[in-house]
């Protein structure tokens, strides 16, 4: 006689289904990362004006291709070196970059000079290929630092291509204020931070602490849209303090 009774499965273990849904997550949550978009946090005033310790973004993966510093720990694997899908950057885009004196340390600053470029600067004013970058005041930074509020002088730039930002001069005649022609490589980019006396960038040598020229391969992303901010003093965990602390007005800006 056949049997009609419904067979009965095995009964799974638990404990491996949420094993097996855990890592699932995880590796969508990696091809996400690696092919889409990356979050990153602003641990330094470099980019203050612009950017803010403790402000978040997205950054896009796919703006100039892939390369092996797409992946997390690209130094590490044996992949091959250049990119793949890519596509070049633009003058002014604000870029997360793998530092060339290590590889792996993530850095953001603002694309000036593309391959082939001369850059300089002269008394506070950025020269490309011969050319000053034209340059008027805005109202000032205001900086609470340590319970004091002071004003930073800004202003306002405007590249060939029309993009516009703000750059801040702490010091009027700081010591890069005033730099050597910098001729930016093939296949390199010409990096500077847009609070210019307080930003290791291009205009310092690897060897001297700052980033040097940028390969393209070392371009991790292109920073496109801020998510979340909260008060440079507040930890991320300290959600108890989120009321006060998240700067509201930044939420959902878009990076330029």
């Amino acid at each position: 006689m056949p049997n009609d009774q419904p067979q009965i499965g095995r009964r799974q273990n638990p404990w491996w289904e949420i094993v097996k849904t855990v890592l699932y997550a995880l590796l969508i949550a990696g091809g996400v990362r690696t092919a889409a978009a990356q979050p990153f946090n602003i641990p330094s005033a470099s980019m203050q004006g612009t950017l803010l310790v403790g402000d978040y973004l997205f950054v896009s993966k796919f703006s100039y291709g892939y390369s092996r510093y797409s992946l997390p720990w690209g130094y590490w694997w044996p992949l091959p070196h250049g990119r793949i899908m890519a596509s070049a950057p633009q003058r002014g885009d604000v870029i997360v970059f793998k530092t060339p004196a290590d590889n792996k340390t993530d850095f953001i600053k603002r694309l000036i000079g593309l391959p082939g470029d001369r850059i300089q600067m002269k008394d506070g004013v950025l020269y490309i290929n011969g050319e000053p970058v034209p340059k008027s005041p805005v109202e000032p930074f205001v900086e609470d630092a340590g319970g004091y509020r002071h004003e930073i002088a800004q202003y306002r730039e405007t590249l060939a291509n029309g993009v516009t930002y703000d750059v801040l001069d702490r010091e009027p005649y700081g010591s890069l204020d005033s730099t050597e022609m910098f001729v930016v490589p093939e296949g390199h980019y010409f990096m500077m931070g847009d609070n210019r006396d307080n930003s290791l960038d291009s205009r310092v040598s690897v060897s001297a602490g700052g980033v040097g020229y940028v390969p393209f391969e070392n371009l991790v992303g292109k920073a496109e849209i801020l998510f979340f901010s909260v008060d440079a003093d507040t930890r991320w965990w300290e959600v108890w303090n989120w009321p006060s602390a998240i700067r509201y007005r930044r939420l959902g800006q878009s990076i330029g």
